[in-house]
Protein backbone atom coordinates (compact mmCIF):
# COMPACT_ATOMS: atom_id res chain seq x y z
CA UNK A 1 0.00 0.00 0.00
CA UNK A 2 1.07 3.57 -0.61
CA UNK A 3 2.52 5.24 2.48
CA UNK A 4 1.47 8.83 3.01
CA UNK A 5 3.04 11.12 5.57
CA UNK A 6 0.80 13.08 7.91
CA UNK A 7 0.89 16.37 6.00
CA UNK A 8 0.32 17.07 2.31
CA UNK A 9 -0.03 20.28 0.37
CA UNK A 10 -2.20 21.10 -2.64
CA UNK A 11 -0.82 23.38 -5.31
CA UNK A 12 -4.12 25.18 -5.64
CA UNK A 13 -2.81 28.74 -5.99
CA UNK A 14 0.84 28.93 -6.86
CA UNK A 15 2.98 31.80 -5.55
CA UNK A 16 4.55 32.44 -8.95
CA UNK A 17 3.54 32.27 -12.57
CA UNK A 18 5.32 30.52 -15.39
CA UNK A 19 6.08 27.01 -16.62
CA UNK A 20 8.31 26.13 -13.65
CA UNK A 21 5.95 27.38 -10.91
CA UNK A 22 4.92 23.86 -9.92
CA UNK A 23 8.53 22.69 -9.64
CA UNK A 24 9.45 25.69 -7.50
CA UNK A 25 6.46 25.08 -5.27
CA UNK A 26 7.35 21.39 -4.94
CA UNK A 27 10.88 22.23 -3.88
CA UNK A 28 9.61 24.72 -1.31
CA UNK A 29 7.11 22.21 0.09
CA UNK A 30 9.78 19.52 0.12
CA UNK A 31 12.16 21.74 2.07
CA UNK A 32 9.41 22.55 4.59
CA UNK A 33 8.84 18.85 5.24
CA UNK A 34 5.55 18.11 3.46
CA UNK A 35 5.27 14.47 2.39
CA UNK A 36 3.06 14.82 -0.67
CA UNK A 37 2.27 17.49 -3.23
CA UNK A 38 -1.19 17.10 -4.77
CA UNK A 39 -1.55 18.61 -8.23
CA UNK A 40 -5.08 19.33 -9.38
CA UNK A 41 -6.12 18.00 -12.75
CA UNK A 42 -9.43 19.82 -13.11
CA UNK A 43 -10.88 18.79 -16.44
CA UNK A 44 -7.50 18.56 -18.14
CA UNK A 45 -4.49 16.31 -18.37
CA UNK A 46 -1.88 17.10 -15.72
CA UNK A 47 0.36 14.12 -16.41
CA UNK A 48 3.05 16.24 -18.14
CA UNK A 49 3.15 18.55 -15.12
CA UNK A 50 3.44 15.59 -12.75
CA UNK A 51 6.29 14.17 -14.81
CA UNK A 52 8.10 17.53 -14.73
CA UNK A 53 7.62 18.00 -10.99
CA UNK A 54 8.79 14.51 -10.05
CA UNK A 55 11.91 14.94 -12.16
CA UNK A 56 12.50 18.48 -10.85
CA UNK A 57 12.28 17.64 -7.13
CA UNK A 58 14.18 15.24 -4.92
CA UNK A 59 11.95 13.20 -2.64
CA UNK A 60 8.43 14.59 -2.24
CA UNK A 61 5.61 12.36 -3.44
CA UNK A 62 3.61 13.90 -6.27
CA UNK A 63 -0.04 12.90 -6.41
CA UNK A 64 -2.59 13.65 -9.08
CA UNK A 65 -5.48 15.27 -7.32
CA UNK A 66 -7.08 14.10 -9.53
CA UNK A 67 -6.71 12.57 -13.01
CA UNK A 68 -10.20 12.91 -14.53
CA UNK A 69 -11.02 9.48 -15.89
CA UNK A 70 -13.55 10.94 -18.34
CA UNK A 71 -10.73 12.88 -20.01
CA UNK A 72 -7.37 11.08 -19.71
CA UNK A 73 -7.03 7.59 -21.23
CA UNK A 74 -6.04 4.89 -18.75
CA UNK A 75 -3.21 3.76 -21.01
CA UNK A 76 -1.61 7.18 -20.82
CA UNK A 77 -1.75 7.11 -17.01
CA UNK A 78 -0.18 3.64 -17.02
CA UNK A 79 2.67 4.73 -19.30
CA UNK A 80 3.46 7.80 -17.20
CA UNK A 81 3.38 5.76 -14.02
CA UNK A 82 5.70 3.11 -15.48
CA UNK A 83 8.18 5.69 -16.76
CA UNK A 84 8.38 7.47 -13.41
CA UNK A 85 8.34 4.30 -11.33
CA UNK A 86 11.40 3.02 -13.17
CA UNK A 87 13.54 6.00 -12.23
CA UNK A 88 11.70 7.46 -9.22
CA UNK A 89 10.01 4.55 -7.43
CA UNK A 90 7.17 5.49 -5.11
CA UNK A 91 7.14 9.15 -6.11
CA UNK A 92 3.97 9.23 -8.26
CA UNK A 93 0.72 8.54 -6.42
CA UNK A 94 -2.07 8.06 -8.96
CA UNK A 95 -5.18 9.89 -7.78
CA UNK A 96 -8.23 9.13 -9.91
CA UNK A 97 -11.78 10.45 -10.12
CA UNK A 98 -13.90 12.82 -12.11
CA UNK A 99 -16.39 10.34 -13.55
CA UNK A 100 -19.47 12.51 -14.04
CA UNK A 101 -21.48 10.66 -16.67
CA UNK A 102 -24.65 8.61 -16.36
CA UNK A 103 -22.89 5.66 -14.72
CA UNK A 104 -19.92 7.12 -12.82
CA UNK A 105 -19.21 4.06 -10.68
CA UNK A 106 -19.20 1.82 -13.75
CA UNK A 107 -16.92 4.28 -15.57
CA UNK A 108 -14.44 4.34 -12.70
CA UNK A 109 -14.53 0.55 -12.28
CA UNK A 110 -13.91 0.03 -15.99
CA UNK A 111 -10.99 2.45 -15.85
CA UNK A 112 -9.48 0.45 -12.99
CA UNK A 113 -9.97 -2.71 -15.05
CA UNK A 114 -7.75 -1.24 -17.75
CA UNK A 115 -5.09 -0.22 -15.23
CA UNK A 116 -5.18 -3.78 -13.87
CA UNK A 117 -4.69 -5.36 -17.28
CA UNK A 118 -2.35 -2.88 -19.02
CA UNK A 119 1.23 -4.06 -19.41
CA UNK A 120 2.66 -2.14 -17.64
CA UNK A 121 -0.28 -1.12 -15.49
CA UNK A 122 -0.82 0.73 -12.25
CA UNK A 123 -1.15 -1.51 -9.19
CA UNK A 124 -3.93 -0.89 -6.71
CA UNK A 125 -1.27 -0.10 -4.11
CA UNK A 126 -0.26 3.03 -6.06
CA UNK A 127 -3.67 4.56 -6.71
CA UNK A 128 -6.12 6.56 -4.61
CA UNK A 129 -9.71 7.39 -5.52
CA UNK A 130 -11.46 10.71 -5.06
CA UNK A 131 -14.32 9.36 -2.96
CA UNK A 132 -17.32 10.83 -1.18
CA UNK A 133 -20.25 8.41 -1.31
CA UNK A 134 -20.34 4.96 0.29
CA UNK A 135 -20.13 3.04 -2.99
CA UNK A 136 -16.97 4.83 -4.14
CA UNK A 137 -15.46 4.46 -0.68
CA UNK A 138 -16.06 0.73 -0.98
CA UNK A 139 -14.39 0.76 -4.39
CA UNK A 140 -11.44 2.65 -2.88
CA UNK A 141 -11.20 -0.01 -0.18
CA UNK A 142 -11.35 -2.93 -2.58
CA UNK A 143 -9.44 -1.66 -5.61
CA UNK A 144 -7.13 1.13 -4.47
CA UNK A 145 -4.84 2.19 -1.65
CA UNK A 146 -7.37 4.57 -0.18
CA UNK A 147 -9.59 7.60 -0.61
CA UNK A 148 -9.13 11.33 -1.22
CA UNK A 149 -12.25 13.19 -0.04
CA UNK A 150 -12.79 16.98 -0.15
CA UNK A 151 -15.27 19.25 1.63
CA UNK A 152 -15.97 16.83 4.43
CA UNK A 153 -16.20 17.02 8.21
CA UNK A 154 -14.21 15.10 10.83
CA UNK A 155 -17.38 13.11 11.48
CA UNK A 156 -17.42 12.07 7.83
CA UNK A 157 -13.80 10.93 8.16
CA UNK A 158 -14.66 8.78 11.17
CA UNK A 159 -17.47 7.10 9.22
CA UNK A 160 -15.24 6.66 6.15
CA UNK A 161 -12.64 4.98 8.32
CA UNK A 162 -15.23 2.42 9.36
CA UNK A 163 -16.06 1.73 5.70
CA UNK A 164 -12.43 1.53 4.59
CA UNK A 165 -11.14 -0.42 7.56
CA UNK A 166 -7.70 -0.08 9.08
CA UNK A 167 -5.54 -0.60 6.00
CA UNK A 168 -6.47 1.87 3.24
CA UNK A 169 -5.34 5.48 3.55
CA UNK A 170 -7.57 8.51 3.93
CA UNK A 171 -6.02 11.71 2.57
CA UNK A 172 -8.40 14.57 3.33
CA UNK A 173 -8.16 17.70 1.21
CA UNK A 174 -8.93 20.59 3.56
CA UNK A 175 -9.45 24.21 2.55
CA UNK A 176 -7.38 26.25 5.01
CA UNK A 177 -7.94 29.99 5.33
CA UNK A 178 -5.56 31.85 7.66
CA UNK A 179 -7.96 34.73 8.27
CA UNK A 180 -9.33 35.73 11.69
CA UNK A 181 -12.21 37.91 10.53
CA UNK A 182 -15.28 35.65 10.18
CA UNK A 183 -16.88 37.56 7.31
CA UNK A 184 -13.67 37.67 5.28
CA UNK A 185 -12.84 34.03 5.96
CA UNK A 186 -16.31 32.83 5.02
CA UNK A 187 -16.30 34.93 1.84
CA UNK A 188 -13.05 33.24 0.79
CA UNK A 189 -14.47 29.83 1.72
CA UNK A 190 -17.63 30.48 -0.28
CA UNK A 191 -15.61 31.51 -3.34
CA UNK A 192 -13.58 28.31 -3.05
CA UNK A 193 -16.53 25.95 -2.98
CA UNK A 194 -19.26 27.82 -4.86
CA UNK A 195 -18.91 25.82 -8.07
CA UNK A 196 -18.54 22.44 -6.36
CA UNK A 197 -21.64 23.13 -4.28
CA UNK A 198 -23.61 22.89 -7.54
CA UNK A 199 -22.10 19.50 -8.52
CA UNK A 200 -24.57 16.67 -7.76
CA UNK A 201 -22.04 14.43 -6.02
CA UNK A 202 -20.99 17.15 -3.62
CA UNK A 203 -24.58 18.21 -2.98
CA UNK A 204 -25.47 14.63 -2.09
CA UNK A 205 -22.43 14.44 0.17
CA UNK A 206 -23.44 17.61 2.00
CA UNK A 207 -26.92 16.19 2.46
CA UNK A 208 -25.57 12.94 3.90
CA UNK A 209 -23.55 15.02 6.36
CA UNK A 210 -26.75 16.67 7.59
CA UNK A 211 -26.91 19.96 5.72
CA UNK A 212 -30.21 21.18 4.31
CA UNK A 213 -30.86 22.25 0.74
CA UNK A 214 -31.17 25.94 1.76
CA UNK A 215 -27.85 25.72 3.61
CA UNK A 216 -26.17 24.18 0.57
CA UNK A 217 -27.71 26.56 -1.96
CA UNK A 218 -26.98 29.62 0.19
CA UNK A 219 -23.51 28.46 1.30
CA UNK A 220 -24.60 28.94 4.87
CA UNK A 221 -22.02 29.75 7.55
CA UNK A 222 -22.71 26.42 9.27
CA UNK A 223 -21.72 24.55 6.12
CA UNK A 224 -18.67 26.71 5.42
CA UNK A 225 -17.39 26.37 8.97
CA UNK A 226 -17.90 22.61 8.98
CA UNK A 227 -15.91 21.76 5.86
CA UNK A 228 -13.11 24.35 6.01
CA UNK A 229 -10.60 25.54 8.60
CA UNK A 230 -10.15 29.26 9.23
CA UNK A 231 -8.83 31.53 11.96
CA UNK A 232 -5.43 32.07 13.51
CA UNK A 233 -2.64 29.51 13.39
CA UNK A 234 -3.58 27.76 16.64
CA UNK A 235 -7.24 27.50 15.68
CA UNK A 236 -6.46 25.98 12.29
CA UNK A 237 -3.91 23.56 13.74
CA UNK A 238 -6.49 22.39 16.30
CA UNK A 239 -8.99 21.86 13.49
CA UNK A 240 -6.48 19.81 11.49
CA UNK A 241 -5.88 17.69 14.58
CA UNK A 242 -9.60 16.89 14.66
CA UNK A 243 -9.36 15.34 11.19
CA UNK A 244 -6.31 13.35 12.22
CA UNK A 245 -8.00 12.12 15.37
CA UNK A 246 -11.02 11.05 13.30
CA UNK A 247 -8.86 8.75 11.18
CA UNK A 248 -7.21 10.81 8.44
CA UNK A 249 -3.77 9.44 7.58
CA UNK A 250 -2.88 12.63 5.76
CA UNK A 251 -4.43 16.09 5.81
CA UNK A 252 -3.75 17.93 2.56
CA UNK A 253 -3.74 21.68 3.04
CA UNK A 254 -5.32 23.79 0.33
CA UNK A 255 -4.15 27.17 1.57
CA UNK A 256 -6.21 30.20 0.55
CA UNK A 257 -4.73 33.48 1.73
CA UNK A 258 -6.50 36.12 -0.32
CA UNK A 259 -3.74 38.58 -1.23
CA UNK A 260 -1.14 37.22 1.23
CA UNK A 261 1.83 35.14 0.01
CA UNK A 262 1.24 31.42 0.40
CA UNK A 263 4.91 30.70 1.07
CA UNK A 264 4.89 32.22 4.56
CA UNK A 265 2.04 29.96 5.67
CA UNK A 266 3.59 26.92 4.03
CA UNK A 267 6.41 27.04 6.56
CA UNK A 268 4.27 28.09 9.52
CA UNK A 269 1.87 25.17 9.16
CA UNK A 270 4.73 22.72 8.68
CA UNK A 271 6.49 24.01 11.79
CA UNK A 272 3.29 23.68 13.83
CA UNK A 273 2.19 20.27 12.58
CA UNK A 274 5.31 18.25 11.83
CA UNK A 275 7.59 16.62 14.42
Amino acid sequence: MVTLGSLGIAAASLPTDGPDAEVAFAREAEAAGYSTLWLAGGQGNNLPVIDRVVRGSERIQVASGIVPVDVVPAGEVARTYADLEESFPGRFVVGLGGAHGARPLHTLSSYLDVLDTEKPGVPASARILAALGPRVLTLARDRAAGAYPFLVTPEYVAQARVTLGAGPAIAVLLSVIPEKDPATARAIAADNIRFLSTVPGYRRSFGRMGFTEPEIAGLDARLLDAVTAWGDLDTIVARIREYQAAGADQVVLRISTGSQPVGEWLGRFADALLP
